[in-house]
C-alpha cells in the first residue's frame, strides 16, 4: 500500500517564515487531483493557494483555519487511491451513513461549492446553502458570505431590549449576558504586518503632513467629454486615479527626495516611479504596486488598477505584487473621508492622501463660485524631505490636476 503524502507549507517568499491558514478548499475525505488548489494560506503580504502535491483522498488536516504554521510544517496528508467514477465529497460520504437536515437537491446543486468553514456556520445557524448568496471564486460559498448573511438578518430583525427594567425593591438591573458575549480571534497575518509597519513608521521616521485643496472641475470635464470613447477603445473606465498617478510622476521628478529612501547612512534616489495604490480587498486594505508608471499610459494605469482590484477581491494577489514601491497613493475619498493624515509605508518617504470631492464656495477672479473641491495631503519623512520640497510637491499635484494639459506638454 502506498504511503500517505504530506502536504507542507512551501516557501512563499523571501524572509517569510510563518503563515496563517486561510480557507481549506477541500474537506477531509474529499478526492483531490494533483495540482488542484487545496488550501489558501495568508502571508504577511498576500494570499497564496497551495496545490495538492499528488492525487488522492485528503486525509487528516492538522492545521485548522486561522491557525498559524511555519514554512515546512505538515498541515495535512493525502492518502493515495483510485479515483472513483464520481468522486464523493466528505459531506456526501457522511450522508451515506447519517441523514442530514439539508434537502437532497441542495447537496447536488451547491454542496461541492460550499467551503467547510461555511458549512459549519450554516449548520450552526440552521441555514441551507441555497439561502445564502455565494460570492467566492468559482461560485464558492465562503464563511464570509454566511457571516454577512447572518449579520444582515440580525440588523433587519427587531432588536430585543438590552437592559430590562430595574427592580424597584433592590435597585438592581439584570443584564442578559448572552448579549454581552466576546469573541477572541488572532490577528490575521495581514493585520499583524500592517500594525508592525505602522508602528515602525511612527518610531523611526520624522513624519509631518502638509495639505492643499484642488479644484477637480477640469478633470471632471475631461472625464465627462471622453469617458465613452475611452471605455470603447480601452475597455476600462477613465477614473481619477490615472490623473493623480501621472501627476505624481511629474511631482516626483521635480522633487526626487520624495521618491527616495534612507538606507543606513545613505540616501537612495530612484530614477523610476513605482507607485503603490491602496485598494480595499477581501482581507483588508492592500497596496499593489504599479511598476514604472512614468512609462504607462492612462489606459495602462486604469487597466492595472482594475486587475489588482479583482485579484484583491478574490484574495489572489501575490507577494511580488505588493513589494518594492517607491511612493504610495491612498484614496480615502471612496469611503467618504473629508481629510486625513496618511502614514508612510516604510522605507518609502512619502504618501499622497486623496479625499472626497465636495461642492464648496471658492473665490475665483474676485467672485464666489461653487466648485467640486478635494483636499489632498502629503505625509513625508522630514529626515529626507524638507518642508519646502513637500509644499512644492503638493503644489505641483494641484497645478497639474487643475490644468491637465500640463501632463501632455510637460510643463
Amino acid at each position: 500500500m502506498s504511503e500517505a503524502i504530506q502536504v507542507e507549507v512551501p516557501t512563499v517568499g523571501e524572509s517569510i517564515s510563518e503563515v496563517q491558514i486561510g480557507q481549506w478548499l477541500k474537506a477531509e475525505g474529499d478526492w483531490v487531483d494533483s495540482g488542484e488548489d487545496l488550501v489558501e494560506i495568508e502571508t504577511e503580504k498576500a494570499s497564496v493557494q497551495i496545490p495538492a502535491p499528488a492525487s488522492g483522498f485528503l486525509g487528516k488536516i492538522t492545521k485548522k483555519e486561522e491557525e498559524f504554521a511555519n514554512v515546512g510544517d505538515v498541515i495535512a496528508v493525502i492518502e493515495p487511491g483510485e479515483k472513483p467514477a464520481k468522486a464523493p465529497t466528505a459531506k456526501a460520504a457522511a450522508g451515506a451513513t447519517e441523514k442530514t437536515m439539508a434537502p437532497p437537491e441542495a447537496a447536488s446543486d451547491a454542496g461541492s461549492f460550499v467551503m467547510p468553514a461555511a458549512q459549519r456556520l450554516l449548520d450552526e445557524h440552521g441555514l441551507h446553502a441555497s439561502q445564502v448568496p455565494a460570492n467566492g471564486p468559482g461560485g464558492r460559498l465562503l464563511k464570509e458570505d454566511v457571516l454577512a448573511f447572518v449579520q444582515n438578518q440580525k440588523s433587519t430583525s427587531s432588536p430585543a431590549p438590552l437592559v430590562p427594567p430595574s427592580d424597584a425593591e433592590t435597585g438592581l438591573v439584570t443584564v442578559d449576558n448572552d448579549l454581552r458575549g466576546e469573541e477572541i480571534k488572532p490577528l490575521s497575518m495581514l493585520r499583524r504586518t500592517i500594525a508592525a509597519r505602522l508602528v515602525e513608521a511612527q518610531q523611526t521616521a520624522a513624519l509631518l503632513t502638509t495639505f492643499n485643496e484642488i479644484d477637480m472641475d477640469p478633470v471632471m470635464q475631461i472625464r465627462k467629454k471622453y469617458k465613452d470613447q475611452f471605455l470603447e477603445r480601452h475597455g476600462v473606465k477613465l477614473g481619477f486615479m490615472s490623473f493623480f498617478a501621472k501627476a505624481a510622476v511629474e511631482a516626483l521628478r521635480r522633487y526626487p527626495a520624495v521618491n527616495a529612501e534612507i538606507r543606513g547612512d545613505d540616501v537612495v534616489y530612484r530614477h523610476y516611479q513605482d507607485i503603490g495604490v491602496a485598494i480595499g480587498g477581501g482581507k483588508g486594505l492592500v497596496v499593489p504596486v504599479l511598476r514604472n508608471v512614468e512609462r504607462m499610459s492612462f489606459a495602462d494605469v486604469e487597466q492595472s488598477i482594475g486587475s489588482f482590484a479583482r485579484q484583491a477581491a478574490e484574495n489572489r494577489l501575490q507577494p511580488a505584487d505588493l513589494i518594492g514601491g517607491t511612493f504610495t497613493i491612498s484614496n480615502g475619498g471612496v469611503y467618504g473621508s473629508l481629510l486625513s493624515t496618511p502614514i508612510v509605508n516604510p522605507p518609502q518617504s512619502g504618501i499622497l492622501g486623496l479625499h472626497s470631492i465636495q461642492q464648496r464656495p471658492v473665490a475665483i477672479d474676485g467672485n464666489v463660485v461653487i466648485r467640486p473641491m478635494m483636499y489632498v495631503a502629503l505625509t513625508y519623512d522630514h529626515r529626507i524631505v524638507d518642508g519646502r520640497e513637500a509644499v512644492g510637491f503638493l503644489k505641483t499635484i494641484k497645478d497639474v490636476i487643475e490644468d491637465p494639459a500640463r501632463l501632455f506638454l510637460e510643463l
